[in-house]
């Protein structure tokens, strides 16, 4: 991937709109990949029970962060 507005950060933002965490993974991030995943699977499975039903905005919230955070991605941004 070259850098932030990449063509490959468009396609790991796009990843990341039907599996949260895919993008990061693409980018070769496992540790946020998982973090990503887990935390936004973990948010709506909470956010499915009636009781804890404003789960669905934190895992709403998540999963728009791990989108942008794919997007705007620059390797070294993050060697630095």
């Amino acid at each position: 991937m070259s850098g932030q507005g990449s063509g490959g950060n468009v396609i790991a933002a796009l990843c990341n709109v039907f599996i949260p965490g895919l993008g990061q993974l693409v980018q070769g991030r496992i540790f946020m990949a998982l973090f990503f995943f887990v935390t936004v699977f973990v948010s709506y499975a909470l956010g499915a029970t009636v009781i804890l039903f404003f789960m669905w905005l934190v895992g709403g919230i998540l999963h728009l962060w791990s989108i942008i955070d794919a997007a705007r991605f620059s390797p070294l941004r993050s060697v630095l």
